[in-house]
């Protein structure tokens, strides 16, 4: 659990659905982007206590997709993306390919890249490769490094708590 994380409505407090329903309904509603990213961290920490077996872990998987398609703020995509990878949300690569390489935002772009590497989704090295000729350095930057990255890491598998 996050100290960062400011709970003002002590979602915490709240049992998971509870908390989910919380998050979402900040998600969809507030218009103050430091809330909203609140809530996604929030929500995460959702899945995290669930674990991948329970329903509410896909909900919380298809609320991170509802933001990387919805949401206007690239901070609050870019800690969606990292949500998707922290709690391994593979159902969920697609959407990360799809910010990678569609987003208006570079900074999403950059983490949606990251975030694929850090769960070694090497199933999308050929799409990541196409972020190579993003126009933005950073985001060409991050895709030979997401690439490199997971030729080293052929073979393994990754492990949530590997980055938290």
């Amino acid at each position: 659990m996050s100290s960062a994380v400011v709970d003002e409505y002590e979602i915490r407090k709240l049992p998971l659905e509870e908390r989910y329903e919380k998050c979402a309904e900040i998600l969809r509603n507030e218009h103050d982007e430091s809330k909203r990213w609140d809530a996604v961290w929030l929500v995460g920490e959702v899945a995290e206590l669930a674990g991948p077996s329970k329903p509410i872990f896909h909900k919380v998987a298809d609320l991170m997709d509802w933001v990387l398609k919805n949401d206007n703020n690239g901070v609050v995509k870019h800690e969606a993306c990292f949500q998707i990878a922290a709690r391994n949300m593979r159902k969920k690569i697609q959407s990360l390919v799809d910010a990678a390489l569609y987003d208006k935002s570079g900074l999403v772009k950059h983490e949606a890249l990251e975030s694929l590497g850090l769960m070694r989704a090497h199933e999308s090295q050929d799409e990541i490769m196409k972020a190579l000729n993003d126009t933005n350095p950073d985001v060409s930057e991050t895709a030979t490094f997401v690439l490199k990255r997971l030729e080293r890491f052929k073979g393994t598998t990754y492990k949530p708590y590997h980055i938290l």
